[in-house]
């Protein structure tokens, strides 16, 4: 594993920051640097504008319409997108049902599937927990009777992020009772204008609607969405799961918030000078991005496995997103502390972008808090810490 930047790879991140001043938005770009909400066409507009040009699929095969970029040229991506203020990607259809698509799919599965992913005209959402099936994700009761010529799916997902925005969700479902609870789980692909779908909101203590609780109430899925095998689900989720947590590095977020870190510590005074040369706060800063340069690597490895066609196996995954949620959240904890008071306000009207509203108080301290409390899930979604600590023993010690 090579660290140095080859002249190659030296050209490509020439390259991506030159493209991402040319093309990415400047309302965009501003909403990034000012901690705005962004909504659907926010997202979908930037993604478009990178499927043009390949990358919002960089890392698939070229056989599938990718770029098959290196383990390096994603990271190196994925850094520059976070110092430039790209917004997050939404990474349901490329980094997950993408995947298992051009895996498992069929041909036809891929034809329909694989092209509105590449140009990201297609909103995917993931349905997996249930209530009474979050950590324990085997347990899920959503049913899908089969039918004949299609599966009768009735049930609940829940915390299911932006299904309020997707067309499509991949999910987890119930179709046997029989044996081991994870054989009798298939993976469907439900279109969200089916009827019998009924998305409920789960609003944000700050008022974001992310989240949502999803009812399926006799919703007819034709069995050609049906991916893989009946009852082999899990396989096909395990096989997910790997590429979610890699993704739960949160290299992209941990960047930017470094990067706004470094920015509010050189603003804030305390006792006389930035805060920033405050010795026991310096510290604090200098050992989080140590952490993140050792989660870089890390992270590396991982993708050059990946890349390579080796198993990620779940101990390094389950490493990466433990390392990546906990260096995002100490990040947001310290910007909080650098904003001090004047983050304790709540402020509606700057955070939604409504109206002429003005921000009271300096501008890095709008959206700290809302981050930071937004992060406090960061060690529950994609599979718990301890959940993950679990999975570390059990493949890496063999406990």
């Amino acid at each position: 594993m090579e660290l140095t930047l080859s002249p190659e790879e030296q050209r490509f991140e020439g390259e991506v920051r030159a493209f991402i001043a040319a093309n990415l938005p400047d309302d965009i770009r501003e909403k990034v640097r000012l901690d705005r909400h962004l909504g659907r066409e926010d997202f979908m507009r930037w993604q478009q504008i990178l499927g043009k040009r390949g990358w919002f699929t960089g890392a698939w095969p070229r056989k599938f319409g990718g770029q098959e970029w290196s383990a390096m040229q994603t990271i190196i991506f994925n850094r520059v997108a976070g110092e430039m203020r790209c917004p997050e990607l939404q990474v349901f259809g490329p980094a997950m049902v993408g995947p298992v698509l051009y895996t498992f799919g069929t041909p036809e599965q891929q034809a329909q599937h694989l092209p509105a992913i590449r140009d990201s005209s297609i909103w995917w959402c993931q349905g997996y927990s249930e209530p009474g099936a979050g950590s324990d994700l085997a347990a899920l009761q959503t049913q899908a009777e089969n039918a004949g010529d299609h599966y009768l799916v009735n049930g609940q997902k829940i915390w299911t992020s932006f299904a309020h925005h997707a067309d499509w969700m991949f999910g987890l479902v119930r179709t046997s009772r029989e044996g081991r609870k994870q054989e009798g789980i298939s993976f469907l692909l439900i279109d969200m204008k089916t009827p019998g779908v009924e998305v409920q909101p789960i609003r944000m203590m700050d008022g974001r609607h992310y989240l949502n609780a999803v009812f399926f109430n006799n919703v007819k899925v034709p069995r050609a969405n049906l991916i893989g095998e009946e009852g082999r689900g899990w396989t096909y989720a395990k096989f997910l799961l790997e590429h979610e947590r890699v993704e739960n590095a949160n290299l992209r977020f941990i960047t930017q918030e470094l990067q706004k870190l470094r920015s509010v510590a050189s603003e804030v005074m305390s006792h006389g000078r930035p805060l920033i040369e405050d010795p026991a706060f310096a510290a604090a800063m200098s050992a989080v991005e140590i952490q993140f340069k050792t989660l870089e690597i890390g992270l590396l490895r991982t993708l050059s496995d990946m890349h390579a066609g080796a198993t990620v196996g779940a101990g390094k995954s389950s490493f990466i997103k433990i390392r990546g949620t906990e260096i995002a959240q100490r990040i947001t904890e310290l910007l909080v502390q650098a904003s001090g008071a004047d983050a304790q306000r709540y402020q509606p009207g700057p955070l939604f972008d409504q109206g002429r509203a003005d921000v009271l108080g300096p501008a890095h301290a709008l959206g700290p808090v809302a981050t930071y409390l937004f992060c406090r899930a960061m060690t529950i979604y994609g599979g718990s810490t301890e959940v993950q600590k679990n999975i570390m023993a059990k493949h890496a010690l063999g406990l």
